[in-house]
């Protein structure tokens, strides 16, 4: 799923030594305009992967036909998924297990928006940054 109007194109990519020394382009994608942009790139030298599309929509949205839930696309997403959580596992930060389970999104409660078409079929709405989830 691609769902974006602006993007880097190779040009201006190369041309801009800062973003071409630091990440190396794994994807390309060409827009309505025929126009080749970079979808995703990854750090030389760091843990670091951008997208310019939505890997975890081809799973979990289904509010839009633009978005492709064929076998291959669902494999997508799984392959990006294990990916992230292949480069989390590398990190040696681990958190106090009682701060981790304070902060799983399993506290909240999401709301079912898919029939209301916005493009999202769940999401969570946080009314304060104080206000704890019952």
């Amino acid at each position: 799923m691609q769902n974006h109007h602006l993007g880097v194109s190779l040009k201006k990519f190369e041309e801009n030594s800062a973003l071409s020394n630091f990440f190396k382009i794994l994807t390309t994608s060409v827009d309505e305009d025929d126009k080749v942009y970079i979808t995703t790139v990854k750090a030389k030298m760091y843990p670091v992967t951008g997208f310019q599309w939505h890997p975890e929509k081809n799973a979990f949205e289904w509010g839009s036909s633009a978005i492709p839930h064929t076998e291959d696309a669902i494999q997508v997403t799984q392959n990006v998924a294990n990916y992230f959580i292949s480069e989390a596992r590398k990190s040696v930060n681990r958190p106090p297990a009682r701060k981790v389970l304070d902060n799983l999104i399993y506290n909240y409660k999401p709301t079912y928006c898919g029939k209301s078409g916005k493009g999202y079929d769940e999401v969570y709405i946080f009314s304060t940054a104080a206000e704890k989830p019952s």
